[in-house]
């Protein structure tokens, strides 16, 4: 006798309920589709955090889960409503084991966001799925197999990335793992303030660290004199390790502490057995895009699709829009302590 499978229910996820925030999680790990950032956390920070709501859905027959979107909703006064998938995020939009469980949580996730009234609903998605949504087609994203040993992986490197490595190396340059996010914000905040763009909280990193615990870590490179010159909070999902925030010294250029950073992620990586190093996502012909191509990585196409409800042009809220070009100039001349003050205030509602 065949089994029957019912068609989907779609159910909004009670954070406060602790057996569907595990099987949640539980089906986030197993779901081939799935990335670390539709991960339950997320929904924590975003509410308590940056004080957005939020809409965990998940699809389920017969009482196991088939699908989950985890939705943002983003109230700007810079930008409008929108309904994300999921903001402060590379990657998000469904998760599922068959397209009726998939199509089940988008018909929903757009009866939601027209409920609410947003400007947009956004879906952050790797692969495209439907070909008549207005797409945006600015990101890319860079992942490459680790190789099963530190001399394969090195040699991997093309040869005038390598000599950047090797100098940081013979420069003395020295890799620590932080328990809290103080050296690394330091290194970030002064970074993102030399680029004309404000910073998130420093609240937000250490609650990175306690939220996922060991899946998010810091990595902090000194010079031999012991100053901290770059440092990355990376993320590890399965057999993945994620780069996702970084700063540097001004110094770091002289001594090759970038490269030498992302060396050390990798042969960590390598030790610890992981399989994937994905160099997260870049725009189209920026400095970090060409940083990732000459070690090697190929972009990949991200698509990240719409349906627009008061607007008719896909949103370019993102530093490479000409009109934010005043504000990067003027933020860049802005005191540091100040831009520190104000950038969470300002972030917040760019998601």
């Amino acid at each position: 006798m065949l089994d029957v499978v019912t068609s989907p229910t779609v159910n909004r996820l009670d954070r406060s309920n602790a057996a569907d925030v595990a099987r949640w999680d539980a089906f986030v790990l197993a779901c081939p589709q799935a990335t670390f950032f539709h991960r339950s956390g997320w929904q924590v920070l975003i509410e308590d955090l940056f004080r957005h709501g939020t809409y965990y859905l998940y699809a389920e027959s017969g009482g196991v889960i088939r699908g989950v979107l985890p939705l943002g909703y983003v109230k700007s006064r810079l930008f409008g409503k929108s309904l994300t998938s999921l903001p402060f995020s590379v990657y998000g939009g469904v998760a599922a084991l068959d397209e009726e469980a998939a199509m089940a949580l988008e018909l929903e996730a757009q009866q939601l966001a027209q409920s609410l009234g947003v400007d947009h609903l956004e879906l952050r998605n790797v692969q495209r799925r439907h070909a008549d949504w207005p797409m945006q087609d600015l990101y890319v994203t860079f992942r490459k197999p680790i190789a099963a040993t530190e001399e394969d992986n090195l040699l991997a490197i093309p040869r005038k990335q390598r000599a950047m490595v090797r100098k940081g190396i013979k420069n003395g340059l020295t890799s620590h793992i932080d328990t809290t996010a103080d050296r690394f914000f330091a290194l970030y905040a002064d970074n993102v303030h030399r680029h004309g763009t404000p910073a998130l909280p420093k609240a937000y990193f250490n609650q990175l660290l306690r939220v996922f615990g060991s899946d998010c870590e810091v990595l902090t490179v000194c010079a031999p004199d012991g100053r901290p010159v770059s440092s990355v909070l990376s993320f590890y999902f399965r057999d993945e390790v994620l780069p996702y925030y970084a700063g540097d010294a001004e110094a770091a250029r002289e001594l090759a502490a970038n490269d030498f950073k992302y060396w050390e992620l990798m042969r960590r990586a390598c030790a610890r057995g992981l399989k994937v190093f994905d160099y997260g996502r870049s725009k189209l012909d920026t400095g970090s895009y060409a940083f990732k191509k000459n070690w090697g990585f190929e972009p990949t196409p991200l698509h990240y699709e719409y349906q627009l409800y008061k607007t008719d042009a896909v949103p370019q809220n993102n530093p490479s829009n000409t009109k934010y070009r005043l504000l990067i100039a003027t933020w860049r001349r802005m005191p540091i302590q100040l831009a520190n003050w104000l950038g969470p205030k300002i972030v917040r509602n760019l998601g």
